[in-house]
């Protein structure tokens, strides 16, 4: 078993314009993990894991969430482009204000009391998935003068066991704030950059009700999706 990155799309670990890349990233050799018994024969992360309501995060609370309904849908797909069923797929973001529910994000935009700002499903036999959510807001994050997050929602994918898990952000599209943000240029290739950008999806927009936005996710090879943390056990 080899583990490999490609650092002519994957970003480097250490990023000199994304400051905290410094002090968090890896600097002893990688181990592999030999999968446990227990990870190969246990149960799958399925149904039994999700809410009714998980897939949608306008619905959790007694309100509606303010801001711009969106649905955010698309596949995963293999590097053959085959689906992927069964995958669990996390998500997380910031509410309209561009301010996350976490105790940390003190900056001065109001917390919505209707939005957590979580989500999870799994993907169908076609490797389809689907969010109702609402776009989030751009925020300052202090990296550097005047550094503004462009708008983004953070996937998180696992496949049979917790150790199998990829992480990647979605964008949208023509986002002023992408030439300046050293996140998202920090994937060197411009082809995987926008790879990491999601379709205006009109087919599937709904009539007085939500935005539709396409995101399809490649798990490996040439079209792959660029994630936070590559590992390719091929």
């Amino acid at each position: 078993m080899t583990y490999r990155q490609d650092f002519d799309v994957h970003p480097p670990l250490d990023y000199e314009g994304y400051k905290s890349t410094a002090l968090r990233h890896p600097k002893q050799p990688l181990i592999a993990l030999p999968h446990a018994f227990t990870e190969i024969t246990g149960p799958l992360l399925g149904e039994g894991r999700l809410g009714r309501l998980d897939h949608d995060l306008t619905r959790q609370h007694d309100a509606e969430p303010l801001g711009q309904r969106i649905i955010v849908h698309g596949r995963v797909l293999d590097s053959d482009g085959r689906p992927v069923p069964q995958t669990l797929l996390e998500i997380w973001q910031a509410n309209a204000s561009g301010r996350y529910q976490h105790v940390v994000d003190n900056w001065p935009a109001p917390l919505d009391p209707n939005f957590t700002g979580l989500g999870r499903t799994l993907t169908d036999s076609d490797g389809r998935y689907r969010f109702t959510t609402i776009k989030p807001g751009a925020y300052p994050w202090k990296n550097h003068y005047n550094a503004w997050r462009p708008a983004h929602i953070h996937f998180s994918l696992f496949g049979r066991a917790f150790t199998q898990r990829l992480v990647t952000q979605m964008y949208f599209p023509d986002d002023p704030l992408f030439p300046y943000d050293p996140i998202f240029n920090s994937v060197p290739d411009e082809k995987a950059r926008q790879r990491m950008i999601s379709r205006f999806d009109l087919e599937s927009t709904q009539p007085d009700w939500a935005l539709a936005f396409e995101f399809d996710i490649v798990l490996r090879g040439r079209e792959a999706t660029p994630f936070e943390s590559e590992v390719d056990d091929e």
